[in-house]
């Protein structure tokens, strides 16, 4: 892949960095989520409830792909990042949920799939590769406002 300013990769600090930013804006989610499952259900969730955790999972897909959907998370906003597909747009709810459930793939072998990008030539993780699409550094006054 051709590297110019509008498909420059992101290392591996800044990514990690707009996961961490991103992490905690999920964490806020999951837990109104979470009381919105009690409430409904007027009852706690049992420790090991699957129907709950796929509840949560689910609410964790939306949550990355309507961000990724319009290219970036607020994270990925923070730390001037863009997902584009391969055609340089943002990528559409099927690609962007492709990414999410490969991205938990990169992440359960203890984050190799998101170390690879230190030893990969397009600086891409596992995710980037399965999905076909590829975080880039947003240049200045490419983003919105």
């Amino acid at each position: 892949m051709a590297v110019d300013a509008a498909t420059r990769p992101p290392g591996l600090a800044r990514r990690l960095a707009a996961c961490l930013y991103d992490g905690l804006v999920l964490f806020a989610v999951l837990m109104v989520a979470g009381a919105a499952w009690v409430a409904l259900s007027r009852a706690p969730a049992p420790p090991g409830d699957w129907w709950f955790r796929a509840y949560l999972l689910a609410v964790a897909a939306v949550f990355y792909g309507s961000f990724w959907r319009r290219g970036e998370t607020l994270g990925m906003r923070a730390w001037k990042l863009r997902v584009v597909a391969a055609d340089g747009r943002p990528p559409g709810w099927s690609r962007a949920l492709l990414r999410f459930s490969t991205a938990l793939l990169s992440a359960a072998p203890l984050g190799l799939g998101f170390l690879w990008v230190l030893v990969d030539r397009d600086r891409l993780a596992w995710h980037d590769r399965l999905s076909g699409t590829r975080l880039v550094i947003r240049e200045p006054g490419s983003g919105r406002r």
